[in-house]
């Protein structure tokens, strides 16, 4: 049987950010994947957005770490030469009403530190000309990254540091030891692994991987929600300069309008409730995400939307319920010293990642 310090379970951009921030602690680190690469999961379906931390209550790790995350990450990237682009964005009222909404979005992130400027119609008009609305707020700190660049920069940089990663490996079961952690891999039945510690990263299917481990106090396992969101591409060119947003929506942040680094334009995501993983993009969706569109960019023609792909959010809250904060349980939580699970690491996942790999490291150092 194998021995090492640390498995991570999972290689998307959190679990490649925690890799590397324990093995610059000099901790020995194996990273184990079912997939063929790194980031097939959530970390390839998403808007590939910085975020500035703009809508999170303050307080909540989601808010601490974006904020943290953020400007790490901008230094991440001019040092490893990742590609991005601080190109801000433009959140957006189309009626009156919404005003007030602007408002307590102002609120929220100036209690969060964050920039933000007012604009009126003529000034958001000024910066985006296709754009109709009534009033925004201006981020100057939200941008755009290659994100596959960047996690192939944390994936070299934590094996520059001796971390190793494994692919085609599945974690089927675990076992829990007093001062370790069992692990049998793929087809396995019986352990082939032991760790000291175990840190879950899964994304997805992270509270499935913690129902793994017999002996791990089931009661600490949240129940999971899956919430597809679809995105469509723009047929075409775009003027656009900035990313738009409306105001959010129940479960996300509303059909906004993104640009990549080439200056296409792709629109999403919605929020549908699904029961099972399902990454199908119906044409259907297509009038609602004209009429979302429309709100803010009335000349959007006819036949310019183009179904592009869905991704998956891990929530750990349901419909109808307030959002729920990101989940990091280490020993101090359910008192297992072996074992530090993530759960509902949804939006603003990538932006927070650096921050998210730091906390993990200091958990698991306190614990050592």
């Amino acid at each position: 049987m194998d021995n090492v310090d640390v498995v991570i379970i999972g290689a998307g951009v959190v679990g490649l950010a925690v890799a590397r921030a324990l093995a610059l602690r000099g901790r020995e680190v194996l990273i184990v994947e079912a997939a063929e690469n790194f980031g097939t999961g959530i970390s390839s379906r998403h808007s590939e957005v910085i975020h500035a931390g703009i809508y999170y209550p303050r307080g909540s790790l989601k808010a601490q770490f974006c904020v943290t995350g953020r400007q790490r990450l901008y230094e991440f990237c001019e040092r490893f030469g990742v590609p991005h682009r601080r190109c801000g964005k433009l959140i957006v009222a189309t009626s009156d009403d919404q005003i007030l909404d602007l408002k307590a979005i102002h609120a929220v992130a100036t209690g969060n530190g964050v920039e933000l400027h007012w604009l009126s119609a003529a000034e958001a008009q000024h910066k985006e000309p296709d754009v109709t609305c009534t009033g925004a707020l201006f981020s100057p700190s939200t941008g755009i990254i290659d994100s596959h660049a960047y996690m192939l920069a944390l994936l070299g940089d934590a094996e520059r540091h001796r971390a190793t990663i494994v692919y085609r490996s599945r974690v089927a079961a675990m076992w829990l030891e007093t001062a370790s952690v069992l692990l049998a891999i793929n087809d396995e039945t019986r352990p082939s692994l032991r760790a000291r510690m175990v840190v879950n990263c899964a994304g997805l299917h992270a509270t499935e991987v913690a129902a793994r481990i017999e002996g791990f106090p089931q009661a600490h396992v949240p129940r999971a929600y899956y919430a597809r969101g679809h995105y469509f591409g723009l047929a075409g060119r775009t003027n656009f300069r900035h990313l738009v947003y409306p105001i959010p929506e129940p479960g996300g942040l509303g059909v906004h309008l993104t640009l990549d680094l080439a200056n296409q334009a792709r629109f999403g995501p919605d929020v549908e409730w699904i029961e099972a993983l399902d990454y199908h993009v119906s044409i259907d969706r297509a009038e609602r995400f004209y009429a979302a569109i429309r709100r803010f960019w009335p000349k959007l023609q006819d036949g310019q939307l183009i179904p592009a792909y869905a991704g998956i959010r891990p929530k750990i809250s349901g419909p109808g319920e307030p959002a729920a904060d990101f989940r990091i349980d280490g020993p101090g939580h359910h008192g297992i010293a072996t074992i530090i699970n993530l759960f509902g690491i949804e939006s603003p996942g990538l932006t927070a990642s650096l921050a998210i790999g730091d906390h993990v490291a200091e958990l698991a150092h306190g614990f050592r």
